[in-house]
């Protein structure tokens, strides 16, 4: 049975905070271009970095053109703000570690004024450890500072949770600032920040937890796709969190619920729970999402309603 490290709680920390942007589409399958320009704006105003081409953003489904245009649409909207990209890199089961098209992928977002964040690859995490740290520090070599990027397989079958030794590998890669995890457990986690104390302060754990937001309170940054629902909330629960004002708890729960709702299985279709929710807001005009991704039943957008209201965000226009 695991016991919560009270010894890692860290009050009235100024928390990072990282926000997958959702690709929003229109009713006819289109991509939603205005839509993203709004939400990647407002998310920057929240206080929080837009992070675009993540899972959220159907980077693993949509086109290299459109990842491209993605890209450029963030630039533009930010004018020189800062914003993590992600790099990835679309292969098969037992397909090589391809140096090239992550090189390809890295200098592309940098040129666009992004951070790029290194998604996993069957060909990456397929090699032995050594090999995949090896790896890293090859990407690394191209950027001037990435983030790495834990994935479990619950969200992407090419995804992968190293084992401690690789990860302490990871925090001795010099360009590497940090790194997603997103295993869906506390004890790993906890295990990773307490490795990053030890051996370096300035690394960034960024939590992937969709399930457990207060990760934030152990020493976690976080960069997460449920944030994508709420930006100005999450923002406004961190700054609680450095204000050292109770009410972190209670819109800490509010927002957990929400998390709770979106990522049950099949985990994926998360994405369709928040169009619903942004919808719902009145900040996106459809709900609809990529087509070869998971959807919710449209019984969601009774409960969706009834923790947006609770949430005091619910458009009633």
């Amino acid at each position: 049975m695991q016991q919560e490290p009270q010894d890692l709680i860290r009050p009235k920390r100024k928390i990072e905070g990282i926000s997958a942007i959702l690709l929003p589409f229109h009713e006819n399958g289109e991509v939603d271009w205005p839509g993203l320009a709004s939400h990647v704006r407002r998310t920057a105003e929240a206080g929080l970095t837009p992070a675009v081409n993540m899972d959220t953003g159907f980077a693993n489904l949509i086109s290299e053109e459109q990842r491209q245009k993605v890209l450029r649409a963030t630039n533009c909207t930010l004018d020189g703000g800062r914003f993590v990209a992600g790099a990835f890199v679309g292969d098969q089961p037992g397909a090589a570690f391809d140096f090239a098209a992550y090189a390809s992928q890295v200098e592309s977002i940098q040129r666009h004024g992004g951070t790029p964040i290194v998604f996993q690859s069957f060909g990456l995490t397929d090699q032995p450890e050594a090999d995949i740290l090896r790896g890293y520090e090859r990407i690394g070599a191209e950027t001037d500072g990435f983030i790495a990027f834990e994935l479990g397989k619950m969200f992407a079958p090419f995804g992968a949770i190293y084992s401690l030794a690789t990860y302490r590998g990871l925090l001795g890669v010099e360009k590497c600032l940090g790194a997603k995890h997103s295993s869906l457990s506390r004890q790993l986690e906890w295990q990773r920040i307490r490795l990053r104390d030890e051996l370096r302060s300035d690394f960034k754990v960024y939590t992937g937890n969709d399930l457990a937001i207060d990760m934030v309170m152990y020493g976690s940054d976080y960069l997460l796709g449920l944030s994508t629902f709420a930006p100005d909330l999450f923002a406004r629960r961190d700054q609680m969190w450095l204000d050292d004002d109770a009410g972190f708890y209670e819109l800490n729960d509010l927002l957990q619920y929400l998390g709770f709702l979106a990522f049950r299985p099949p985990v994926p279709a998360y994405k369709h729970s928040a169009a619903q929710f942004l919808k719902l807001r009145g900040w996106i005009g459809s709900d609809k999402t990529h087509a070869d991704s998971p959807r919710r039943p449209q019984s969601d957008i009774a409960i969706l309603r009834d923790i947006a209201g609770r949430l005091g965000v619910l458009d009633e226009s």
